[in-house]
Order: structure tokens, then sequence, then C-alpha cells
């Protein structure tokens, strides 16, 4: 066959081809080699493409470009498909066509540099012609081919993996066209739950575009590696894609009994399977042969012709579950919380920063002090610097927690929660913390730039210290009112009772129906609020005068008062805070515009005093006194509680700031391309750079060369939860329940679902919804006077969500693992919160 350096057979490359021929063709390549049933076929290389873009001036328009300002793709990808193709190309390809054949039939498909990769598959992204016949034919596909790397969808996947537009090529490779009588997918892995022990096959009668593009509910097989079969779902056969005599493919709807190849009726959602048991064993055979030869479970393409299998492309799969075990009661005791705290996947510089020296650390530091160890160590994984799972571990008492039970019995009488604002210890993180905030990030040299983290994260041990000596105080505070609300059978108002305590938290609702109430008596605020998105509204407030200005200034003096707050986590520093998300408060806003301001926990909580007051125990003037004592200190004990919660987030901004700083010197140093990538990066790694103004050549390689494999590793884990939520929340027997899970606060309620994600949709929840989300936080709160009940992802008993749930009295489910999945928008139902149950309203 032809070999030239721009035309030369399939078989002639493998592995260390890549740049050569693109992933599809190296991966090929390397099976044929392995003496694997390929189609024959040669690769037009990216040489050839090379040479054509220099006739266009290709890398002349990417030159002093950056992101912002490089070429249209839809510029660059009509000039392709209209460039000459040279005439040596022309002929290469003739020949090595000519060598396959007379007019046979072909396929034409693309190999870029950046595609069927560990972490991009590139799937489906540039193009693939089938049945191409005639030399000039397949000259114009290759063409169109080398034109699909400049596709939108091509462009923004490559965007979403830090991938640059002008380092990118392509080869495109042609193969003898195998007119399949079933074709289809197998992946060596189970995609769904990363189960290595499992090979998946997805099958469709006629070509497997059919399949590959979604277009057909394929017959789903699954089996051992052994090749046995363990479950078999019928497809529906809804289309097949046939070659037409002559080139090109045809797409029949809902085939009738015999178009299925040599198996008249067989398959197609007629009740029997596509394939053999024998063909399965095949595939099986040479699916575990594959992933053998390469190292890892692999994505096949596969197609069977006369009764003969054939291989037509392998990558690596991509996406793929960690392999897990079960866990413990423990283990998911703790599972319970990381799922709550960590809804979204940590950045390298979280993990050397906020997520894996601040909160966390403080909580481990505070279990060890009372004799508890392993809760919070080791509880993430890790692969090539990205966060691929949560770990959780299994909590164990040491010998020291004999002792604490001794230590913890001083501490109340030494250390009363009521007075802990007054303690200097609290007057020193405040002022430490304003310091912080009083930072201008962008006139500090690098040196003190880059330390900024280190001093945020001081911060914490004050907080650690004031929770080691204040808690105490507040669980003996609890549990003696608990005991004494059962001892008088009022167990019931214990979470009234519980709920009257004054927090920073509460001032921050507080402050957010003020900024409602001025909405709902301003006809221009009103209007702008009912027909805008946030986005929008934030937009003319910053533009407005008159009222919309006054309300403008108004937000902004909630943003400083209340701002340091976290919008997703307290654990992350990547997500914004919501001193800089006025889109997140002004969408809390609107939800709360829609109802009049109620009673606030407060309130409640002295009607349940009163109540309790009117017990025949508690007429001496000494006993109600007591009481009185009683509950006072159990609230000051969990206004502690949620106030230090409040406050150890007080460094965020400042840390968010300089890190972004950081990013914007290091982009101007070459290293990043946008500010943001530096939480690609950690932190010990930022600190290696002594001058960022001088930046040496080599570590900008090295730098800029991590930022891109992480990007890529995770966007390619975009799909993958860090823990299966049915790890942690097994599946009970549901009845007939949509969801399930713990129940967290009693009654029952009926209304529309309404999925709210983040802090992005909170303006969507309406008044009486049934509130369904993956997580919350405290600046979720105000939500909570607008639902009519709340199913939460994650979460337990004691959780945020479930507390504030009790404290308004409305239902809540914790912990349902799937109610986000299963449950949809607009979708009536029942939450009984007492049974921990969700049913579809009668």
């Amino acid at each position: 066959m032809t070999h030239t350096r721009s035309v030369a057979p399939l078989d002639a490359f493998g592995a260390d081809d890549l740049q050569a021929v693109g992933g599809k063709s190296a991966n090929l390549g390397e099976l044929l080699r392995a003496g694997l049933p390929v189609p024959p076929g040669f690769v037009v290389t990216t040489d050839a493409y090379a040479k054509v873009a220099a006739g266009i001036g290709l890398e002349e328009r990417f030159t002093g470009r950056d992101a912002d300002t490089a070429p249209d793709p839809a510029a660059l990808r009509a000039d392709l498909e209209s460039a000459p193709v040279p005439e040596g190309l022309r002929a290469a390809i003739t020949a090595a066509y000519a060598d396959l054949g007379a007019d046979v039939p072909v396929a034409v498909r693309s190999s870029a540099t950046a595609e069927d990769l560990p972490g991009a598959t590139f799937a489906g992204q540039q193009d693939t012609h089938l049945n191409v016949v005639g030399a000039d034919a397949v000259v114009d596909a290759v063409r169109r081919c080398w034109a699909s790397l400049w596709t939108d969808r091509a462009v923004s996947y490559r965007a979403e993996r830090s991938v640059a537009d002008s380092e990118v090529r392509i080869a495109v490779v042609v193969q003898r066209m195998v007119d399949s009588d079933v074709a289809g997918v197998m992946f060596t892995a189970d995609p769904v739950s990363g189960a290595r022990d499992r090979v998946i096959v997805d099958a469709g009668a006629g070509l497997g575009e059919a399949v590959v593009s979604g277009l057909v509910t394929p017959d789903h097989y699954v089996l051992d590696h052994g090749g046995r079969l363990l479950e078999w779902t019928p497809g529906r056969g809804e289309v097949v894609i046939r070659a037409v005599a002559g080139g090109g493919v045809r797409r029949q709807e809902r085939p009738e009994a015999g178009d299925t190849g040599d198996r008249e009726g067989a398959g197609a959602g007629r009740g029997e399977p596509l394939l053999t048991d024998d063909q399965l064993s095949v595939l099986v055979a040479h699916g575990r042969t594959i992933a053998q030869h390469f190292g890892r479970p692999q994505d096949i393409e596969w197609c069977l012709s006369g009764g003969r299998v054939y291989i037509v492309q392998s990558r690596p799969m991509t996406a793929l579950p960690p392999v897990t075990g079960p866990l413990n009661r423990r283990q998911r005791l703790l599972g319970s919380v990381l799922t709550e705290y960590v809804p979204v996947r940590p950045y390298p510089m979280d993990v050397s920063t906020w997520f894996g020296r601040g909160p966390a650390r403080m909580m481990q530091e505070i279990a060890e002090a009372y004799g508890i160890t392993g809760g919070f160590e080791d509880f993430y994984a890790e692969e090539d610097g990205v966060v691929t799972q949560l770990t959780p571990r299994a909590p164990r008492p040491t010998l020291r927690a004999l002792a604490a039970p001794f230590r913890l019995a001083r501490r109340p009488r030494a250390m009363d929660v009521r007075a802990w604002r007054e303690d200097p210890r609290f007057t020193e993180f405040l002022r430490r913390a304003d310091e912080l905030d009083a930072l201008d990030p962008a006139a500090l040299p690098w040196p003190d730039l880059v330390q900024v983290p280190d001093r945020v994260l001081a911060l914490l041990d004050h907080c650690r210290d004031l929770r080691l000596d204040y808690l105490p105080s507040t669980g003996v505070s609890v549990a003696r009112l608990a005991a004494a609300t059962a001892l008088l059978g009022r167990r019931s108002l214990l979470g009234d009772l519980l709920g009257g305590a004054r927090t920073r938290t509460e001032d921050a609702n507080r402050a957010l129906q003020d900024l409602a109430d001025t909405v709902r008596a301003t006809p221009e605020l009103r209007a702008l609020f009912a027909s805008a998105d946030p986005a929008e509204i934030v937009r003319e407030l910053r533009s407005g005068r008159g009222p919309l200005g006054a309300f403008a200034k108004d937000l902004d003096a909630f943003q400083r008062e209340y701002g340091r707050r976290e919008t997703t986590t307290p654990l992350l520093v990547s997500p914004p805070t919501l001193a800089e998300s006025p889109e997140s408060v002004v969408g809390l806003v609107r939800v709360l515009v829609g109802r009049e301001r109620e009673d606030d926990p407060g309130s409640r909580s002295e009607r349940a005093l009163s109540r309790l007051l009117e017990h025949p125990l508690l007429r001496g003037e000494r006993a109600r006194a007591r009481m009185i004592r009683w509950v006072r200190a159990a609230q000051s004990g969990l206004a502690f509680r949620e106030d230090s919660h409040f406050y150890f987030t007080a460094g965020l901004p400042a840390l968010r700031r300089a890190l972004l700083e950081v990013g914007a010197r290091l982009r101007a140093a070459g290293v990043v391309d946008e500010p943001f990538d530096v939480f690609h990066l950690r932190l010990e790694e930022v600190l290696e750079i002594r001058d960022v103004e001088d930046v040496p050549a080599d570590q900008v390689t090295r730098l800029r060369s991590l930022v891109r494999a992480r990007a890529a590793k995770r966007a390619e884990l975009a799909g993958v939860r860090l823990i299966d939520p049915a790890r942690v929340f097994p599946v009970k027997d549901r009845g007939d329940a949509l969801v399930s899970g713990t129940p967290a606060s009693a009654g029952t309620a009926t209304g529309p679902v309404r999925v709210v994600r983040g802090p992005a949709d909170f303006h969507r929840l309406e008044s009486g919804d049934v509130l369904v989300c993956p997580y919350t936080n405290p600046s979720w709160t105000p939500l909570f006077q607008r639902a009519a009940a709340v199913v939460v992802d994650t979460g337990a008993a004691a959780s945020h969500a479930a507390i504030v749930a009790r404290e308004y009295g409305i239902p809540a489910v914790m912990g349902s693992g799937t109610g986000t999945a299963v449950l949809t928008d607009g979708e009536r139902v029942t939450v009984d919160g007492s049974a921990g149950r969700v049913v579809r309203a009668s």
C-alpha cells in the first residue's frame, strides 16, 4: 500500500505515533498489530492536514491571539471545506484507496491528536462519513473531516479540557467498510456502577451509527468477564441505518421482520436477542484482550457481518466511577456529613488550602481532643492531582476517649457559653479577620500575596479553641433541656424552644426579609423583580437611579455585612462567596417577596416557653426561673454552634481574592489562560515561583501542562459522583414511595416539586412548592420560609436543613439519595416527614 509522510497503511502505526495519526488511528493500528480483527485501511496523517491548513494561513490566524480574540471557527471550517488539496496528496490518497480494492466502499473518520485518550475521548466531536465510494468522494470526505475539527461542539469540548485550539491537529483514517448485520458498543467495565468484573454490550440492527448516535434503543447485555450472560434487556429497534449501493446510507424507521440481516425477524423489540451466546462470548473475549493490551477498561465499537466480528474502534473508558466497597454504619454516618458538605468536586487549590487544611482539619483536631480519631483523615482520594472520590473512614475511639468525659465535665462550669462573645480570643479573631478583609491583593508584593492563604488558615486556630472550650457547655445545656421536657411530658416543644436563639444567620434572614419588604412596597422594584431573572435585576439595579439606586445601596450593605458566607459549601474556596454573588442574594429576596413576613422562630420559641411554663410543676417562682435559665442556656449553646460556623468562614473572601490575584499574575506570566485556572494548581506549586514577573520557561511549561491535564481529568469526571448516594443511604423497601429517607421534621405537606440544584435556582422556588435539593447550607435558610416541605439528597436529622425545617415547622426528609434524580419539577407529591417518605399526591 502507498506509504508517504502524508498517507500510510493503518498497520504502520501504533501508540507511539499519536502526533502523526491521532488517537483513533493509533489505537486501531495497535489492535491490527496485536492480531485483532480490524478492517484494513490507511491514514491521512496530521502532516497532510498541516500542509492544507498552511495553505489557508491557519497558524497565522492564531498568532498573537488569546481565547477572547481567537479566529471564528465557522470561518475556519468553511475555508478548510473548500481548501485545494495538493495534487501529490490527492494522488497518494487515491492510490491508497485503490489498494483497498476497486471503488470499494469505505468509512472515513476523523482522528484528532487530542481524541480517544484517557480523560478526553472527544466522542462524536469530529465527523464520520460511512459508505463512501469513489476516489473523489474519499478526498472530499477527508476534507470535511479536517473541517470538523472546527465545529462549535469540538471547540467547546476542547475549551472545557484546556486543550489549546492552536495546538490540536487532525488525521483521517479510511477503512474498508463493513456492511454489518448487527453492530454496537461494548464496555469492558460497567460505566454506571464502575464494576470492573462486568462487560456491557449494546447492539442494534444494521450499521453501528444508530447505536452510537443514540437513534435507537439497543439490545442491552450484561455479562461477566467469562462471557456468561447475566442480564438481557431487549431493544425497541426504532431505527436501522443501512448502506446504499453506490455510496451513502439510508435510515429506515421501525424495521419490519426480516430486516435484521441473516436472521429473519430477530431482535429489534421482537422478544429475541440480536446476538447469540457464542457471538457474545467472542465479543467478550476480544474485549478482554483489548483491555489487557491497553492496560485499562475500554469503550469498543464493533460490528458483525456474515457471522464474523470486526473491531472498528477502541478508546479508554472515561468518567468511569472508581472501584468502591460497602460502608459500615460509622462510615455511613461520616458519609452523610461529607455528602452534605462536599456537594461539588474540590479543585487542587481547594485541597491544598481551605479543604485540606481548613475546617475539616479543625473538626478532626476537635474530635482528637475528645479522643476520637480517623473521622476526617484521608477522607478523599486523588488521581493526577484531582479528587476522584470521597472515602469516609470509620471514626474510632482512642484511650484518650476514656478521660474525655471528666475533662468535658469541667469545661461547662469554667466556660459559660452565654459569655463566649466576650472571650478575648474571639475579639482577636475578629480583629485579624477584618485586617485580612481590608487587604488589597493587587497592591501586595508577590512574597506577601502568596502568604495570605497561610494567614487566613491561621484564623481557624481561634475557632478551634473556642469550639473546644464552649461546645461541652452547649451539649450539657441542650441535653439538660431535652431531659427536662421529656420528664415533663413536653418533648414536642423542644424544637421550638431551641429555635429561639438569636444568631447571625437569623440576622441575615431578617435583613433579607427587610429587603423583600422594600421590594413589595416599591412599585418599580416590585415590577422589576416580577419580570426579570436575578442577573437582569442586578444589572438594572446597578445602572438605576431613584428607588433602584437606593435598593442597590441596600444590597451592597447586605453583602458587606453578610458577604463572608459561602454560597455552596463552607469547606471550599473555589465557589464564590455571597459578597461575589449579588445574583444569589437577589434570588433569595425574590423568593421572600411573594410571601408576607411571618413570625420568626424567636416568636414561636417564646410561645413554646409560655406553654412549657404552664406545667403544674413549674408554677413555683424558683422552678420557673430555673427552667427559663435552662432554656436560655440551651438557646445560647445552639447560637454558639451556629455563629461559630458563621464566623469560621470570615477569611474566605480574603483567601479567594488573594488566589484570584495570584491567578491574574500567573496569566500575565503565561502560566494560565484565565485567573480562575489557578485553582487547577496546588498552593505549594505556586510557592515554587520566586518571581512571578520572571518565571523560567521550563517552569511555565510544566505548570501549564499540570493545569491542562487536571482540567481534562476534571472534565472527564464531570458526570461521576464523588460518592454513590446508595452507599451512604442504602435503598430501603419504599413500598409505594417515590423517594424515602431519614425522617427529619414531622408533619405532612402536599405541593408541586421544585428542584433547586444551587444558588442560581433560588428564584425559581414558589410559595407552596416542595423544595427538592442535593444539599443545603445556612445561606439557603430563607427558602424554607416559602417551601411547603423539603427533601434533600444528603444529610441526616442533625443537618442544617433538618434543624431549620423543624424551626419553621415544615416536613423534611433527609438522605433521600435520589430525590433530585427521581422527582421532577411540577410533579405533585406528598411529603411525610414523620415517616421519611415521599409519595405521588392522590
